[in-house]
């Protein structure tokens, strides 16, 4: 059964129609900076804050942005966790997530095996997403152990995010990894999304608005952006992403 920070992205996409999180790396930020980040991010109407990175951060440092965060914002924290080391109390969901194209089972499931009492114990909203590295997939691919999917086999993609929803995954994402070179292609964006039923996430290179619409316009139900927060003219080019993907509702 869902529960309200996934109710609340389900109706968030059903009536602004592609919508925007925001996604904030504790390992490259202080807890001051995620906040002001985060209050920024909020300003310029993103959705919510996802907050997570490919490699180790401090608990006690992931505690305390997270913290940060929830102090001066009420949008839902998320956590996107790359490991059970990137589990807070203090969140109010997590995507509970296995990484489809890995080629070690503890990234299928053993990392979850140890990570959902923890879930449980500290009552975060689990989110099923099934995630998908493509393209020179980053950090994220390496650490993982990702069997990476070119950005020109679209329907690998599709059959991927197609299997994640027959075992009950309720969200898709399509990782090109943080810091990409380029962002997933149009292409394999709408090869997914025409096959599969549930929300397509997106992240991974997109800095720019036309970036941004090429793929909310290509079927991207949310469109995650990160690195490009932590840039001088943020909150412009934060602003200017999420007006364009707002534009093709309107």
């Amino acid at each position: 059964m869902p529960g309200p920070i996934e109710r609340y992205l389900i109706e968030k996409i059903k009536t602004d129609g592609s919508i925007h999180i925001t996604l904030i790396d504790p390992e490259k930020v202080s807890a001051a900076d995620a906040a002001r980040i985060a209050e920024n991010s909020k300003n310029s109407g993103t959705t919510a804050i996802m907050i997570g990175g490919s490699t180790f951060v401090s608990e006690n440092h992931l505690n305390d942005v997270v913290k940060a965060i929830k102090s001066k914002i009420d949008l839902p924290t998320i956590l996107f966790p790359n490991n059970v080391t990137g589990i807070s109390p203090h969140a109010d969901a997590i995507w509970f997530m296995s990484l489809l194209n890995s080629v070690d089972p503890y990234f299928l499931i053993g990392a979850q095996i140890l990570g959902a009492p923890l879930v449980k114990k500290y009552g975060l909203e689990p989110i099923s997403m099934g995630y998908i590295i493509v393209g020179d997939g980053g950090t994220a691919g390496i650490v993982g152990k990702a069997m990476a999917l070119p950005y020109n086999k679209p329907e690998l993609a599709a059959f991927h995010a197609l299997a994640g929803q027959y075992l009950g995954m309720r969200f898709i994402y399509l990782e090109g990894g943080s810091g990409a070179a380029n962002p997933v292609p149009p292409e394999m964006i709408r090869a997914v999304k025409h096959l599969i039923d549930i929300p397509l996430i997106v992240g991974g290179g997109i800095r720019t608005k036309e970036q941004a619409l090429a793929a909310a316009s290509a079927g991207a139900d949310i469109i995650v952006t990160g690195n490009v927060t932590e840039a001088n003219d943020a909150k412009q080019r934060v602003s200017e992403i999420i007006c364009a993907i707002k534009s093709i509702k309107a």
